[in-house]
């Protein structure tokens, strides 16, 4: 069986509707964040602190000043660069190549959401230990 080739890899995340768009927008978290919620990755918001592991801006953290979903990159508080007409922009950067240091819990639905993963993670590891 022959995998698919990368213009339609690249093809089906182009056409993807947003809800699975979504998906591609969930970064790792940092090794302390995946220690006390038992989960490796989580969607990226607005608000949460992160470091960037990948490309020319490798070391930089922030804060998530914006999420563009449509576009699947997200844009970090001073990390900017020059468009073609000379203006700072904020530099637009993958989900994948980031990892979250500090989650914003300021919404209650997010919170609730991570405490069902992290108990619901919990129990499958400690039922996966006593068999």
């Amino acid at each position: 069986m022959q995998s698919a080739k990368p213009r339609k890899q690249r093809k089906s995340i182009f056409l993807a509707p947003l809800h699975k768009r979504n998906k591609l927008l969930h970064a790792h978290l940092s090794k302390e964040l995946r220690n006390k919620y038992h989960i490796r990755s989580i969607r990226v918001r607005t608000g949460d602190s992160v470091i960037v592991i990948r490309g020319d801006s490798k070391g930089h953290e922030g804060k998530v000043a914006r999420v563009d979903a449509e576009r699947g990159f997200v844009y970090i508080e001073g990390l900017t660069m020059k468009d073609s007409r000379g203006r700072t922009i904020l530099k637009p950067i993958h989900a994948s190549k980031i990892i979250i240091t500090k989650l914003d819990l300021s919404d209650e639905r997010r919170r609730t959401k991570l405490e069902a993963l992290s108990k619901a993670t919990t129990s499958s590891v400690q039922a996966g230990e006593q068999s």
